[in-house]
């Protein structure tokens, strides 16, 4: 792989995220009956950070929990006749809430289409709305987000890489050109 572009730096990352917190305490009129969930692996950082930010803005804490969408992959080797449902880590129902999930980059959309099934294995919330922070394109299906740090049109030879302290020792966003 070959370096293209930094996309972002940290202080791009901060301020995006800021502004994600700030549509989705706008859009859904404060913060009542939203639940942030993560999508495993950097989409659970994701959303602590904007229940940091929400918490900032709104003086009021949001519940956040995480979901591993393996086993509702669609794209990906069987791996049992009936899913365990326990990829879900959620501290509360999800019935009746707004639950957003929260995903570092939108590509396909068959990730979040996992997720959108986990959540419906814990409950009936009364929506689901999704927040990114790259909306690289090429969708499969029709999956659109609700909230995006920034789009980048990307070819398939391309990838983008969000890179988060926890995972990566840097925070930032880059695109790269895969070589053969």
């Amino acid at each position: 792989m070959e370096l293209k572009a930094h996309l972002m730096d940290e202080d791009q990352l901060d301020r995006s995220m800021a502004r994600i917190a700030h549509e989705i305490i706008e859009k859904n009129n404060g913060v009542e009956d939203i639940v942030l969930v993560g999508i495993k692996r950097r989409g659970i950082p994701l959303s602590k950070m904007l229940a940091n930010n929400i918490e900032k803005f709104e003086g009021k804490q949001v519940q956040v929990g995480q979901v591993d969408i393996s086993l509702y992959r669609d794209d990906l080797t069987k791996v049992a006749d009936e899913p365990k449902t326990s990829g879900c880590s959620i501290p509360c129902s999800v019935t009746d809430k707004i639950v957003i999930l929260v995903d570092d980059v939108l590509f396909t959309g068959r990730t979040a289409r996992a997720a959108i099934e986990a959540i419906f294995a814990e409950g009936r919330p009364r929506a689901i709305q999704l927040a990114v922070l790259i909306d690289r394109g090429h969708r499969e299906l029709p999956i659109r987000p609700d909230y995006v740090g920034k789009n980048i049109p990307t070819s398939h030879n391309e990838l983008v890489a969000v890179c988060l302290e926890e995972f990566d020792g840097k925070t930032g966003v880059d695109l790269y050109t895969i070589t053969e």
